[in-house]
């Protein structure tokens, strides 16, 4: 099967051929979600090496529990959902022992008052219970539906709206109150 034949195909075909042995059709799934796969873990654990390692992780268990994947939701909701649990299962399991460096999460392009504002995020988002910064981190910073996000997060859609709505009047408070107090 050539490159071309790979990249017009849909991500459920691609998953089948896979499954049915096919040598490049998961290469062709890795190309087309690792990147969004990352930013997912980046923003889960907000550390750069430890999300590669969650997202090798996770694409290593896709690629092995393929035969899984049941095609009720789509393959993008079905890789967020294995990446997810990658990263809680690898930071409950790693819990830090230092703080992360400020300058670790800032984009070199941005100015300087953007930095600040992204490192008072990242900061206001790591205080939130796990459940509300997931439900936060998929819908409202990488725009998956609530349906979607409850299928990878593996609730109800109503809970994924309830915690989007304490996670956001909580993030509001947080962001408001001057550092150093709660």
């Amino acid at each position: 099967m050539g490159d071309t034949s790979l990249r017009e195909r849909d991500d459920r075909e691609l998953m089948r051929a896979h499954v049915e042995g096919d040598p490049d059709a998961f290469g062709e799934l890795f190309r087309r979600h690792r990147d969004r796969m990352w930013a997912v873990a980046m923003r889960t654990t907000g550390n750069r090496e430890l999300a590669a390692d969650c997202v090798q992780d996770a694409f290593v268990s896709a690629f092995r529990r393929a035969d899984s994947y049941r095609g009720d939701a789509a393959v993008t909701t079905w890789l967020h959902r294995i990446v997810v649990n990658a990263c809680l299962d690898r930071l409950r399991r790693d819990r830090p022992t230092s703080e992360l460096p400020e300058r670790e999460l800032a984009d070199r392009h941005d100015d300087h008052g953007a930095v600040d504002t992204r490192l008072d995020v990242r900061e206001a988002l790591d205080q939130l219970p796990e459940g509300q910064r997931l439900a936060l981190v998929l819908v409202d910073m990488h725009g998956l539906s609530v349906v979607e996000a409850a299928a990878v997060l593996g609730v109800a859609e109503g809970t994924v709206k309830s915690r989007c709505s304490r996670g956001r009047e909580a993030m509001a408070r947080l962001l408001r109150e001057p550092s150093g107090q709660s």
